[in-house]
């Protein structure tokens, strides 16, 4: 038996197959997050995270780049969602971090959170919002804590701590 096929045919099935077939997710990014003595475009701001707050998807990477020399990224104990894994830099090193796991991730450079370095990632996701409650709850001291406050206003500003 010999089927033939039309060029009508095959293109209402090429048509066809394309409807039928799922969205394709984003592909992946890569955010980089410098560590800095003072902010470049206002010297004022020191010891810092650029940028301090970043909105990211499931398989996204965010690098944390030592642009100044002694500054570290580590997880906030507490500021993470049920069953991510934490990270912790050394000094001077860079970290990439894949988020694969939806919610709120509290940041800070070890030797300098006294003097407010630290960040906030939101991931995207379903179950993002099962973190926040617990994580703007942590209790911060110094800088940290007044940086915390802006840093929390920056997520509901892009619209990450509602549902």
């Amino acid at each position: 038996m010999t089927l033939a096929l039309s060029r009508r045919t095959l293109l209402l099935a090429g048509t066809a197959a394309l409807i039928a077939r799922p969205a394709i997710a984003a592909e992946p990014t890569t955010h980089t997050v410098e560590m800095l003595n003072k902010d470049p475009e206002d010297s004022k701001q020191r010891m810092i995270f650029k940028p301090a707050f970043l909105m990211v998807n499931p398989g996204d990477t965010v690098t944390f780049v030592a642009t100044d020399k002694g500054h570290n990224s580590e997880i906030i104990d507490d500021m993470i969602p049920e069953g991510a894994e934490g990270w912790k830099g050394k000094i001077n090193d860079e970290v990439a971090v894949t988020f694969e796991q939806p919610g709120f991730y509290g940041y800070k450079c070890t030797p300098h959170v006294g003097t407010g370095m630290v960040g906030l990632i939101a991931e995207q996701g379903d179950g993002m919002m099962d973190n926040l409650e617990a994580a703007q709850k942590v209790k911060h001291r110094g800088q940290a804590k007044k940086r915390f406050k802006a840093l929390w206003e920056m997520a509901e500003e892009a619209g990450a701590t509602t549902a």
